[in-house]
């Protein structure tokens, strides 16, 4: 008897959360565009495409020095050539992470 009542209270219950009207939606606003000088472009790496025989090279660059290339063959996984002292000496890395890299930013020059 009492499985009766529930399900009786449920499907009344149900019947008039249906007939509830929604309440109407408005969209959303588009966002206000950024106040100028707030993006900074500086920030954002310079990438340069070029070919060295059959392989496609990209050389990433910020504020002008080259930081890091991006060497893909044409057949095979694309490698990593980076410059972590900024002195020149490239280190190789895959395309798999190889392990723990240590965030490293230049944070002032002198």
């Amino acid at each position: 008897m009492r499985r009766l009542i529930v399900f009786l209270l449920s499907a009344v219950a149900l019947n008039v959360a249906a007939q509830t009207p929604l309440p109407k939606r408005e969209p959303i606003p588009e966002p206000p565009p950024p106040p100028p000088g707030a993006l900074n472009e500086s920030l954002d790496p310079q990438v340069t495409i070029t070919r060295r025989g059959e392989d496609k090279v990209e050389e990433f660059r910020m504020n002008g020095k080259l930081y890091m290339l991006k060497v893909t063959p044409p057949h095979g996984v694309p490698y990593y050539l980076l410059d972590n002292n900024g002195d020149g000496s490239w280190v190789r890395q895959g395309s798999v992470d190889s392990g723990l890299r240590v965030p490293m930013w230049v944070i002032g020059t002198f």
